[in-house]
């Protein structure tokens, strides 16, 4: 009679044990949440939120730090109280809460003179404010007075008194053929498109800019002495020309440079 199958071979193969397998934990877990929910994190928790309110309540709440004081730099012609007056900074208000921005379009819309301004906070009192005038290149007189024009053709402000060394512009195009093409303000741009062509030396004697028509700009320097310009083009090279006309001819009373290749220089 055969045997039957051994107690060994009877049992049931066993799977290999899998060696990242772990028991299941007790409930509610040992990872990260489940310290959070133990009392260490409670605490850390309430920790965090007292300290982010106490810090918008010093940011915006609290008389720490507040805007108490305007610091105004880089005004020349304007006064520090014209600047702080236009820019109606809100003292007393939360630093923080400040709208640089709209005191920077205030300043902008309210005082012309002002080219650029840089609003910023100064923890933890104050709001400064940079300014950057505009420079005037020619003058309009009109009335008895002087619009000021800056590089871009701006008429920025009206004063009583000319500035000094700022060249004044007599527009007399009234019977020139080209106004019908180019209109007041066209000429006026061709004027400051001129005076910024000018070796700083020379643009420092200037004392009238007078313009006729698109194609005659007429320089009038210091010393009875006068440059005849032609239209705006060219005028890198008019300027080079200029300067080395004058030194050739230093007792010139009259310079023409409107055709650079062929420049002019007169006594008379």
């Amino acid at each position: 009679m055969a045997a039957g199958p051994t107690t060994a071979e009877q049992r049931a193969p066993r799977a290999p044990k899998d060696p990242s397998a772990r028991p299941p934990g007790p409930p509610g877990g040992s990872g990260p949440l489940a310290r959070l929910r133990g009392p260490r994190g409670l605490i850390a928790a309430a920790a965090a939120l007292v300290l982010g309110a106490g810090g918008i309540w010093a940011f915006y709440g609290s008389s720490w730090l507040r805007a108490e004081h305007v610091k105004t730099s880089g005004a020349k012609v304007l006064t520090r109280a014209e600047v702080e007056a236009a820019a109606a900074v809100p003292l007393g208000s939360p630093l923080a809460s400040v709208d640089t921005a709209a005191i920077e379009a205030r300043l902008l819309d309210r005082l012309p003179r002002i080219d650029a301004v840089e609003v910023s906070r100064s923890w933890p009192h104050g709001i400064d404010l940079k300014v950057t005038e505009r420079k005037p290149v020619l003058l309009v007189e009109k009335g008895g007075k002087f619009i000021e024009v800056d590089s871009v053709g701006f008429r920025f402000a009206t004063v009583d008194r000319p500035p000094a060394g700022v060249p004044r512009l007599v527009l007399n195009a009234s019977r020139s053929p080209s106004l019908r093409r180019f209109d007041a303000d066209r000429l006026l741009m061709e004027a400051v498109r001129v005076t910024g062509e000018l070796p700083r030396k020379i643009a420092r004697d200037v004392r009238v800019v007078k313009v006729a028509s698109y194609d005659s700009v007429t320089l009038e320097l210091g010393g009875g002495r006068t440059v005849f310009w032609g239209s705006g083009e060219e005028g890198a090279a008019k300027a080079r020309v200029l300067t080395a006309l004058m030194k050739a001819e230093p007792e010139a009373g009259h310079f023409d440079v409107s055709a650079p290749t062929a420049p002019a220089a007169s006594r008379s």
